[in-house]
């Protein structure tokens, strides 16, 4: 790590040769540093003995003045020597500890020379008029200041909180005739050979972390294994790639354990009794954890004709995971809980997320519950939140509740059907008007789901259907998510947002381009509201070419996030948004509950001042975490994936094409949701344009034409289940266009997408 050069301690000038003492006198501390800065050759104590002339019974005061000066972390003695202690720069990158103060903020060095001695501890300093507010476990850019003092004081201002690289490259051993070789989990990266010593105890198939080493004159890299991590398909586990490729903590420490182990449930103590409400859980039916609870009822009131009141009560995790506590770090250090097809990386230990905060059917649980009376047009008049202990009248998949309400009813939702299933429809059908009445953004794409066998193998691909049962629980929690947002801005404390920004006047240019192209016209303002996006939708849909124009609508989009300054989500149309309503997998709703506990005065565990302070470090922190998920989570199921197609080479498959670039064509199939990729070189026998505003491959010579979501024909002709994988050939044949339009398209700076590929401002 480079560093300024030591500059001469106060109050020393004159030639550089160091002053000695008078003599028979001991050196000063000052003569001793300036020594040290100055003279390069000195190697230790002797050699600084000789150029002060200690000797006799000056030697045990100079030593006890040179332990002094290590002591107090002025000089450093390494195996070479024995120097002043090397300064940081004054802008250097600083990691925070996971486990540091949040109240009290301090610092490491993020490189350093362990020959310089211990790195420094920096004070991190904050503040709520801080630019940057940073957290427990975040690395940041920072200014540094020494102080005046002799000995080094640092203190730090945050200017970025940077991401952190990678602790090394992630693959997969395979074994063949010249020995071992590694498979990069990137597929960006090449194999590389395993030289037999460096192969540590990995087998065949294990997922392995590597340090890279360049050997011989030509400087070929070869791999050695540093962590032997396990066997992903032996464990029907691929999704160990993903979470270790990404560093997703994926193991409680033992402290965190023990003090999920030691929590007891809450009492009605400081709370509301609700036990007697018939609050019900609907739920996927595989759900493990329960964190939100619904009931409605009709509203008596004279003034409110044909009114619904609506429950909504949501696991009380404040009351178990306190603010700085050890259950509370590590929930922040893990920001939200991440779902894989194989298995769950919870943000709580299953004592607190299944257990204690789960609404298990007939068990007194605490929740914090938001009150909201509707009117018949389905908006919100009036709302309040109470601190509840409950028990919950009966846990529902939403297959059961839309079976019973369809007619069907099965011997758990019989009883329920006329006193707590048809008001929560009743009440939904109203609260449906004034969503509509709204017109939140109406990108209604499927979701697959990926069933896995015993041997965690894909067994079947599916496409779940959407009910009215789905529908209900996303619109009251909506509102109840609302509700929080406002209340919190009522009571004119911090609030942590989730905010989606309007599409950029860039993306909105490049959608106005690729809709001109399809004869579909869109107003030029940059003022768009996501209504706006439902007309070209509906165009679309009659046109019969809503797959592309929803896979560029979606491209168009930025990328939601949290924040603690409010800008309204756009895909939501709302002014005002939080989540409030799984604070069991979501960090962000954990501190949406503390502050509305601290804002209601509904208990002393609310929003603690430190974590208001780190309101906007948080947020980002969280916002990052939330990302890496997503990742994680589509990388594992192209993995699966390219796993299951594996044994299907040469097999011909319909697909649509979901994303256009430079080097070739995306394409997603129908059958599986699986994306491959067909580089430009092998589309035929023309040399093909890309064409952004059309989103399109044109053949200069021919004409000939691929546009997003276009349907084509492909044949598999490579798997790559490590990488998640696939390359296509493409067998249909595109449309034929006027083949000079490419030459007279006028020219934009590239933004080419993937079919995934979202571009965030």
């Amino acid at each position: 790590m480079a560093r300024p050069p030591i500059s001469k301690p106060k109050n020393l000038s004159g030639p550089k040769r160091t002053r000695k003492p008078a003599a028979d006198a001991l050196p000063t501390r000052e003569q001793l540093l300036e020594a040290l800065a100055q003279q390069t050759d000195i190697k230790g104590k002797r050699d600084l003995a000789k150029v002060f002339g200690i000797r006799g019974d000056m030697r045990r005061p100079f030593k006890a003045m040179l332990a002094e000066l290590e002591g107090e972390g002025v000089i450093t003695r390494t195996r070479k020597a024995l120097r002043r202690t090397a300064a940081l720069p004054h802008v250097t990158v600083l990691d925070i500890p996971t486990d540091a103060d949040p109240d009290d903020l301090h610092a490491y060095p993020a490189q350093w020379n362990e020959e310089e001695g211990e790195k420094p501890r920096v004070s991190v300093l904050g503040g709520r008029d801080a630019r940057v507010a940073p957290a427990p476990g975040d690395r940041i850019l920072a200014r540094i200041d020494a102080g005046d003092a002799e000995v080094p004081v640092y203190t730090a201002k945050a200017m970025k909180i940077l991401d952190k690289p990678r602790r090394g490259q992630i693959g997969i051993v395979r074994m063949d005739d010249d020995g071992a070789r590694l498979i990069p989990v990137d597929r960006k990266q090449k194999e590389m050979r395993i030289p037999q010593g460096d192969l540590l105890d990995a087998a065949d198939g294990d997922l392995v972390e590597v340090e890279v080493k360049l050997s011989g004159r030509l400087m070929i890299p070869r791999a050695k294994v540093t962590a032997v991590i396990g066997n992903p398909m032996s464990e029907g586990a691929v999704s160990l790639i993903a979470i270790h490729n990404l560093e997703i903590p994926y193991r409680f420490p033992q402290s965190v354990i023990r003090a999920a182990e030691e929590a007891r449930e809450a009492t009605l103590k400081g709370r509301e009794d609700w036990r007697d409400v018939p609050l019900i859980t609907i739920d996927p039916a595989d759900a493990k954890d329960h964190d939100d609870a619904v009931y409605a009822q009709p509203d008596t009131d004279p003034a409110n004709p044909d009114g619904h009141i609506v429950t909504v009560a949501i696991a009380d995790v404040a009351a178990y995971v306190q603010p700085g506590s050890v259950l509370d770090r590590e929930a922040y250090v893990r920001g939200n809980s991440v779902y894989f097809p194989d298995r769950v990386v919870p943000m709580l230990p299953e004592g607190i997320s299944n257990e204690l905060c789960s609404l298990k059917q007939g068990v007194p649980r605490a929740a914090l519950a938001a009150r909201m009376i509707f009117g018949a047009d389905g908006r919100k008049r009036s709302h309040s939140f109470h601190r509840i202990l409950m028990r919950s009248a009966a846990k529902l998949s939403y297959q059961q509740a839309q079976s019973a309400i369809d007619g069907h009813p099965d011997d758990q939702t019989g009883p329920l059907l006329d006193t707590i299933l048809r008001p929560l429809y009743a009440a939904y059908a109203a609260m449906s008007k004034a969503r509509d009445h709204r017109g939140p953004l109406d990108l209604d794409l499927p979701e697959r789901k990926i069933v896995l066998d015993a041997n965690g193998m894909v067994s079947d691909i599916r496409v779940p259907e959407r009910l009215d049962a789905h529908r209900l629980i996303e619109e009251m929690m909506i509102a109840a998510n609302v509700a929080a947002a406002e209340t919190l801005e009522q009571k004119k404390t911090v609030l942590l947002y989730r905010v989606h920004d309007e599409p950029s006047s860039e993306k909105l240019q490049a959608l106005r381009d690729f809709l001109g192209s399809l004869d579909i016209a869109v107003k030029k303002s940059d003022s768009v509201r996501a209504a706006d996006f439902n007309g070209i939708l509906a165009q679309s849909r009659k046109a019969g070419n809503v797959e592309q124009v929803s896979e560029m609508v979606l491209r168009s989009q930025a990328q939601a996030e949290y924040s603690a300054e409010n800008y309204g989500h756009f895909g939501l149309n709302l002014d005002r948004y939080a989540h409030f309503t799984s604070p069991i997998r979501r960090y962000a709703d954990l501190i949406v509950h503390r502050a509305l506990i601290a804002a209601l005065n509904l208990g002393s565990d609310g929003l603690s001042e430190s974590e208001m302070l780190h309101l906007p470090g948080i947020a980002q922190h969280i916002s990052a975490t939330e990302r890496r998920a997503m990742r994680a989570e589509r990388e594992t199921a192209d993995r699966l994936l390219a796993q299951f197609l594996a044994t299907k080479i040469g097999a011909r498959f319909e697909g649509r094409i979901s994303g256009v670039t430079r080097s070739g064509l995306f394409v997603r199939l129908f059958e599986t949701g699986a994306d491959g990729f067909i580089p430009a070189s092998t589309l035929g026998k023309d040399f093909y344009r890309y064409v952004e505003e059309r989103q399109s491959m044109i053949g200069e010579r021919t004409g000939e034409k691929f546009t997003l979501g276009d349907r084509v024909t492909v044949r598999l002709l490579e798997a790559a289940p490590v990488a998640g994988a696939l390359r296509f050939e493409l067998l249909s044949e595109g449309e034929r266009v006027n083949p000079s339009s490419v030459r007279r398209t006028k020219k934009r700076p590239s933004k080419s997408y993937g079919p995934k590929g979202r571009k965030k401002r």
